[in-house]
């Protein structure tokens, strides 16, 4: 009697399977690594709009905020996605120990007075970086897992909530947030009103956490392709001479011209320049192919944010935008006249 048990016996077998189901979990992950981005974005995108919507003479910035189309932010979010999927575990892994040094570095050697500003355009230059630690986080914690694929369209699910919320708050606050704020009748825009302030904060402590967790599976997944200690030696020691060389190259940078889109661009040729002729010696070759992906993902994301980086060059750009409002508008508020007490 002719039976269909046998034939997901054979399906493990076919590599044609393996090798599609290794793109799925790979789409998945980048997936989950845009939209990890695309939060942080939006998060960021509704700090500065609330900072510019509370400062009379920032009219300007706040048009252009508001201007920005939501069929750009969906293509740059596949864009993003795409280049996580393609760009491997191990040059993803190498960005983001790299850029874990460097903002380690950055934060130690901050200005007290600068601290506020220098620390936003570190948000903003850690897109890309984050989507890469959160795609390595998953392919470590999933990696062995018996519903792996299952365990990532859940932690997608997830992801997409996530994505989903941001952008709606977002697309309200540059809508209505100066009308409701004003007339103080929505509960989200009178919160962004007296702690909008805390949301680099917030931010903060959350990057934090990704990107520890981005670095032990980096080093993990790194690890793995090692079959001894000598091995692993001889590709540990040029990296850290190659990350170190790097972050005093760009600590000088910084110190010498002023922070700007060329700059920046520079700074990623010259990053991903450093990692190219290392990965020509202890790299593989499908590597410098990730690496070149690498390099489109990160001016992908440069482009993506644009506006907001311009709006880090304004030195005057409040650090608190909304936590002295209330007591202004407190201060300024008519008062009623006083009764006079009988003689």
């Amino acid at each position: 009697m002719f039976s269909l048990l046998p034939l997901p016996s054979w399906l493990p077998g076919l590599p044609s399977l393996e090798w599609g189901c290794s793109l799925l979990d790979g789409l998945l992950q980048g997936l989950v690594g845009a939209f990890g981005v695309s939060v942080l974005n939006s998060l960021l995108k509704v700090y500065f709009f609330v900072g510019c919507a509370n400062d009379p003479k920032r009219r300007t910035e706040t048009e252009r905020l508001r201007a920005q189309w939501a069929l750009l932010e969906t293509v740059h979010l596949a864009g993003l996605a795409l280049f996580l999927t393609i760009v491997g575990v191990r040059v993803a892994a190498l960005v983001v120990l790299e850029f874990s040094l460097r903002a380690v570095s950055t934060l130690l050697s901050l200005r007290k007075d600068s601290r506020g500003l220098e620390t936003l355009q570190l948000y903003l230059l850690s897109q890309y970086a984050l989507g890469c630690g959160l795609s390595c986080g998953l392919s470590f914690l999933q990696e062995g897992a018996p519903h792996r694929t299952l365990s990532l369209l859940l932690s997608l699910a997830l992801a997409a909530l996530l994505r989903a919320g941001a952008s709606r708050l977002c697309h309200h606050v540059c809508r209505l947030y100066e009308l409701h704020s004003s007339q103080r009748y929505c509960g989200v825009c009178l919160g962004l009103l007296a702690g909008a302030y805390r949301l680099p904060g917030l931010l903060g402590r959350a990057l934090a956490v990704a990107f520890a967790v981005g670095n032990l599976a980096a080093v993990a997944l790194i690890n793995q392709d090692f079959l001894s200690t000598s091995e692993a030696v001889r590709f540990w020691t040029p990296l850290t001479i190659c990350y170190t060389l790097l972050v005093i190259y760009m600590q000088e940078e910084q110190r010498q011209q002023r922070f700007s889109m060329q700059s920046q661009v520079q700074t990623v040729l010259v990053r991903m320049g450093g990692l190219f002729v290392l990965l020509l010696t202890v790299g593989r070759w499908l590597d410098l192919l990730g690496l070149l992906v690498s390099l489109l993902g990160e001016l992908w994301c440069l482009a993506g944010v644009r506006t907001l980086l311009d709006l880090c060059q304004i030195q005057d750009f409040p650090s608190q935008p909304a936590a002295s409002v209330p007591s202004q508008t407190l201060q300024s508020a008519p008062t009623e006249p006083q009764k006079a007490a009988p003689s």
